[in-house]
């Protein structure tokens, strides 16, 4: 029998089973109005689709638990309108469809590893590690002598990728950044 969670329990990246479906948790918000019971905005993310719906739960509600399975795999190209991959462990090549890790496949460069989320075996998703050091290899000069807090320009990144950085980030240098947010930590 599978696992119950409730609305309690939900975590980014959690899939659930909801109306016969497998749906990937992608935000959950829990929200306690003055007046009137909690409940829980969340998105979801079809697995068999690819669908996104925004639903809402009361607070409480359960629902049966999907697990899933966490493989190390080498991203290897963009072949167009997928993207492959390869098992670490054994070495068989598979393609996942493009449209599945587009927002994360800006952060990632070829070759390098990344972990893959399955269900039943089959690919479902793409986990991003809380932090990446990347490059920037184009940005615009900072200007000497402007140092207003919080203001920020965009610098592309050695995988493609445009992140809003602070002024004083010039090319060559290596920053940090939260890929799950597209947003720049600090300098590495």
């Amino acid at each position: 029998m599978a696992e119950t969670i409730s609305t309690n329990q939900f975590k980014n990246g959690m899939h659930i089973e909801l109306d016969g479906l497998v749906w990937r948790i992608v935000e959950f918000q829990h929200v306690k109005p003055g007046k009137g019971g909690a409940f829980v905005r969340t998105k979801l993310k079809a697995l068999e689709s690819g669908a996104v719906v925004d639903r809402t739960f009361r607070a409480g509600e359960k629902f049966a638990r999907i697990y899933t399975e966490v493989k190390n795999v080498q991203y290897l190209y963009d072949a167009g309108d997928e993207v492959v991959f390869m098992d670490e462990e054994t070495y068989e090549q598979f393609g996942v469809p493009r449209a599945e890790v587009a927002e994360v496949l800006e952060f990632v460069q070829p070759s390098s590893s990344v972990q893959m989320l399955t269900v039943d075996g089959r690919p479902s998703g793409v986990q991003m590690p809380s932090s990446l050091e990347l490059a920037v290899t184009d940005t615009e000069p900072g200007v000497k002598g402007d140092t207003v807090s919080n203001v920020t320009k965009p610098a592309t990144l050695e995988t493609g990728a445009v992140v809003q950085v602070p002024l004083f980030v010039n090319v060559g240098d290596r920053i940090k950044i939260d890929p799950r947010e597209k947003r720049y930590i600090s300098r590495a």
